[in-house]
């Protein structure tokens, strides 16, 4: 906004200087009319302009770095933030701007009841042209739109010269202008500009009627006009005959010869001006652009050993890469064992599922990650389980437990352990039948590369969708915020990652968190939960289901001071652990995403850079993607920087 403001000013003054400098001189006072109510309206467009053929490109070695339009910090919030006011939410600029449009509104609305009282008390009369309005004990002589006021002190030789300068105005609609002029005033009160840019107006009215109406003995003109008293109303939105400031400008032009015709090659300079501003405003985008980029971090260049080494982690493989997969029963004489192996897992988990009563009574639903290993001898082990609530959790372990035992997977002609990761989704169905399920549905598109991010409800119009939509989730997120009050008991605070998708219906759907305490996450989700229907978001003229990710990190009160006094500069990091493998002729990278504390972070925005495919790191932290050696990945995610790396492959 401040930028705007500033924008728009600079606008205004290379207008008026050049206005001053080359064109107010002139008599082509319809021209300069135009002028003045032409560039205050581009001063005010212009700066929300950006025309692409005009953006300068960056250089191709600098497209390695990640713009941050997209993302925001993560939302902070602290017991006490629920019970902030309106105004407390809206920052003092944004107040002070608006009691000073508020006290312009009083003015100009005082000023039209002095017209309308001024009406009242006269006598009068109406003709097919204007409306007559004598005002008594007065010298007064001005026009209101359709009305002219003249004063019933005025000498009567001198009212059919006054009435005919003030017909001109009433004719030419001249009271339009100042009114337009007025509410920029209410606007824009504290631009010094806008006054300037209405009294120009006012001076270009007064000779363009002075020039209508006088067309013989302008002597007896200039008489009247240095000889009448000078009493005047004090508005400045109508058209005044006698106002002293005029009126040796209005006997000067008068006196002026007409400007000669190729004088009004001077309006071209217009067209250089404009064009100069466009390229500024345009250029600008990308400017900023970069420097948002401070949040980037270096590129960092570590090391993937490849499997093609020989070794795992203690002689543990995962099962993408695995030579020979383990054989689940039933899967020996398959032509591909690792399609059967998955098929069969799958319908074990149907076939021994049945949904926990307790936690159909609560409506508890929601996916259980689950990740478990088959060892040396076949069996399986180390079953670890992260979902929504324990009865979830028990049910995914007692289903896992009754796997069978299987053939042991090999690498290398080595028997090996082999771990495998699975999500099992618990859903109600509307019949309040339970079922369940291994995956989501819907093709979706990570919010950092959709074509159309989802419009939040009042960004339909905005100009940048995604901001407004970011802006409008803290916005959502402070306003149904409350600190949980067990939490704030128990001094409970940290950061809850929220991953949830807008679907293809505009819906909140599969929202996911993880965090500290089950206390802090139950709220995180509460206000998800909350978030309005959207128009769904589009990639390739295609509804697509959109996943999001933010972190709210909750603060108690004395640590939330200390870090908006920080301005909330520690951002931490993420961490980035994988393997670098080859797989059907394609080289994979397969790894995880953590932050400081170890904890997988989900939502995380993958890509290739120079490459237009990216992927999103799942409920905790794991991803893959393709990449090749020596390519950069780079890693964005709300409310931490972004991070690049380079993949380098190299054997021992």
């Amino acid at each position: 906004m401040i930028t705007y403001i500033l924008e728009s000013l600079a606008f205004q003054l290379v207008f008026l200087l050049a206005y001053d400098l080359f064109l107010k001189k002139e008599t082509f006072f319809q021209w300069n009319r135009a002028y003045l109510l032409g560039t205050f309206a581009l001063s005010i467009i212009l700066p929300w302009v950006k025309v692409e053929a005009l953006t300068i490109s960056m250089p191709e070695g600098l497209q390695t770095t990640t713009v941050f339009l997209t993302q925001l910090n993560g939302v902070v919030l602290g017991p006490g933030a629920e019970e902030t006011s309106i105004l407390q939410q809206i920052s003092w600029p944004y107040l002070v701007l608006g009691l000073g449009s508020l006290l312009a509104t009083i003015w100009f609305a005082y000023k039209l009841v002095q017209i309308k009282r001024l009406r009242h008390k006269g006598a009068v009369e109406h003709y097919r042209e204007f409306t007559k309005v004598t005002v008594p004990q007065s010298t007064s002589a001005f026009s209101f739109f359709r009305n002219i006021f003249m004063g019933e002190e005025i000498q009567k030789d001198k009212e059919d010269n006054i009435l005919a300068h003030e017909l001109v105005h009433v004719k030419q609609w001249h009271s339009l202008d100042l009114l337009f002029f007025e509410l920029a005033r209410i606007v824009f009160w504290f631009n010094p500009l806008v006054y300037i840019y209405q009294n120009r107006v006012a001076e270009l009215h007064e000779f363009i009627a002075d020039e209508k109406a006088v067309k013989h003995n302008k002597a007896a003109h200039f008489e009247m006009l240095l000889c009448q008293a000078f009493h005047t109303q004090n508005i400045s939105f109508v058209n005044q005959f006698f106002k002293t400031s005029l009126i040796k400008k209005r006997i000067v032009m008068l006196q002026k010869k007409k400007s000669k015709t190729v004088w009004q090659l001077k309006y071209a300079l217009l067209l250089p001006l404009v064009l100069g501003m466009l390229v500024y405003t345009s250029c600008e985008s990308e400017k900023s652009a970069s420097s948002d980029n401070t949040a980037e971090e270096p590129i960092e260049e570590i090391v993937i050993v490849g499997y093609e080494a020989g070794k795992g982690q203690e002689g543990e493989v995962p099962f993408g890469v695995i030579d020979e997969v383990p054989v689940f029963p039933g899967c020996e004489d398959a032509e591909d064992k690792r399609a059967c192996f998955q098929e069969k897992i799958q319908r074990h988990i149907q076939k021994n599922f049945r949904y926990p009563e307790a936690a159909e009574q609560q409506g508890i639903e929601g996916k259980v990650s689950a990740i478990f290993r088959i060892d040396l001898e076949g069996n399986i082990v180390d079953i670890n389980m992260k979902g929504p609530h324990d009865l979830l959790e028990n049910e995914t372990g007692r289903i896992l437990a009754k796997l069978p035992q299987m053939q042991p997977g090999k690498h290398e002609g080595k028997a090996v352990k082999v771990p495998f990761s699975i999500p099992i989704t618990f859903k109600l169905d509307d019949g309040d039948n339970a079922k369940t399920s291994t995956q989501e549905d819907g093709m979706s598109v990570p919010f950092a590369t959709i074509d159309e991010v989802p419009i939040f409800p009042g960004c339909e119009d905005a100009a940048d969708k995604k901001r407004c939509f970011n802006e409008k989730i803290v916005e959502h997120i402070k306003k149904h915020f409350r600190y949980p009050e067990a939490a704030e008991k128990q001094g409970i605070q940290g950061r809850v990652s929220i991953l949830f998708t807008i679907d293809s219906n505009g819906e909140i759907s599969s929202i996911k968190k993880r965090g500290p305490s089950e206390i802090l996450e139950n709220e995180a989700v509460r206000i998800i939960e909350r978030l309005p229907k959207m128009q769904p978001g589009k990639h390739k003229g295609e509804t697509m289901n959109v996943p999001f990710a933010i972190p709210i990190t909750f603060k108690l009160k004395d640590q939330v001071k200390y870090e908006n006094k920080q301005t909330y500069s520690n951002k931490g990091e993420m961490k980035v652990g994988g393997i670098l493998v080859n797989k059907d002729n394609a080289s994979l990278f397969i790894g995880k995403v953590t932050d400081e504390e170890s904890m997988g972070i989900p939502g995380v925005t993958i890509s290739v850079v120079g490459k237009n495919e990216d992927v999103i790191s799942g409920f905790d932290g794991h991803f893959k993607i393709a990449v090749n050696d020596g390519e950069t990945l780079k890693f964005q995610y709300i409310g931490l920087p972004n991070k690049l790396i380079r993949v380098e492959k190299k054997l021992f």
